[in-house]
């Protein structure tokens, strides 16, 4: 379940969230960036019950996924116009303000990672202010998940506690490491590098799956919207290959997200480590207790292609 501002910044004291039987997630089919992406998104929000009083006056944390650039590659970033249709309708419900933040871990100039993107051109056609979290002020809190022993406490940009609303907004991408990187893994890219430094190696050497549940564990997110229009397959979080899927992946629950967007990849979600460990406390998994809302995984699934010489790959195919 989602919690609330007031909640979220007590929730590190409490590893026991609330246990619950079903969540849902959307699918949108979605097959060009020039489609009306504000309207699947508020679809979506119908679907899933997120109301205008919800949202209306609220502060909106959108955290994309910005990580490296290459002129012309839609494959890499979430797509800047999938930000701005997640900006649109959430202004559209009322919200008092959408901010957008990100932390990259490879590259200590994020405003040119911004720039290079084109992210930076609509934030600026739009007037939305771009947070760099890498650089932010920063509050320590005690470690809600407990699974990464070397940390005890972690450390988040100042903005977090700022906000009513953090919603995770990556792309659909394989991941060498930990086979696929969405919803959760993308919050790794609010750890401020002021802290962890580039590539936030304490996070590494505590162990990327541990440190994926802890930080998930102790922000609590409240949304995710995943751009799958055009995903990653192979090699990925970078040096992957293009894989159109036309789709849109959206809800309340992250790692029911994570395991439809898995599905969606042709990924049995259970043999993905950190999202197996996380069933049960963050979320749910099983297919049938996911109620699929909008379209079905089926009509929208495509069989990521996976690399055989790499171990993380090589457990998803066994």
């Amino acid at each position: 379940m989602s919690l609330g501002a007031s909640e979220l910044r007590s929730y590190a004291t409490n590893k026991s969230p609330k246990k619950i039987s079903q969540t849902e997630t959307f699918i949108a089919k979605i097959d060009s960036y020039n489609q009306d992406i504000a309207g699947a998104i508020l679809a979506g929000f119908q679907e899933l019950g997120v109301k205008k009083d919800e949202i209306q006056g609220k502060r909106i944390l959108l955290k994309p996924n910005l990580v490296e650039t290459q002129i012309g590659a839609e494959h890499i970033n979430t797509h800047p116009l999938v930000i701005r249709g997640a900006i649109e309708a959430f202004l559209h419900l009322g919200a008092a303000q959408v901010l957008v933040g990100e932390a990259p871990g490879h590259r200590r100039d994020t405003l040119l990672v911004l720039e290079e993107s084109g992210l930076g051109e609509i934030l600026l056609e739009d007037r939305i202010k771009f947070v760099d979290l890498n650089y932010d002020d920063f509050y320590t809190v005690a470690n809600g998940g407990g699974y990464a022993k070397r940390l005890p406490k972690l450390t988040f940009p100042a903005t977090l506690k700022q906000v009513d609303w953090i919603v995770s907004m990556p792309k659909l991408k394989t991941h060498h490491w930990t086979g696929v990187t969405l919803s959760m893994k993308n919050l790794f890219g609010v750890m401020p590098g002021i802290v962890y430094g580039w590539p936030k190696n304490p996070l590494h050497w505590a162990g990327i799956e541990n440190s994926i549940l802890d930080i998930n564990a102790t922000i609590k997110p409240n949304f995710a919207i995943v751009d799958g229009i055009i995903g990653m397959e192979g090699d990925g979080p970078i040096m992957g290959t293009p894989r159109p899927v036309g789709a849109i992946a959206m809800g309340r629950n992250l790692l029911a997200v994570d395991a439809t967007c898995s599905r969606i990849m042709g990924i049995n979600p259970e043999k993905i480590g950190y999202l197996a460990t996380a069933d049960g406390f963050l979320g749910l998994i099983q297919e049938k207790q996911i109620k699929q809302r909008g379209e079905t995984i089926a009509s929208v699934k495509k069989d990521f292609f996976l690399l055989e010489n790499i171990p993380a790959f090589q457990k998803l195919q066994n």
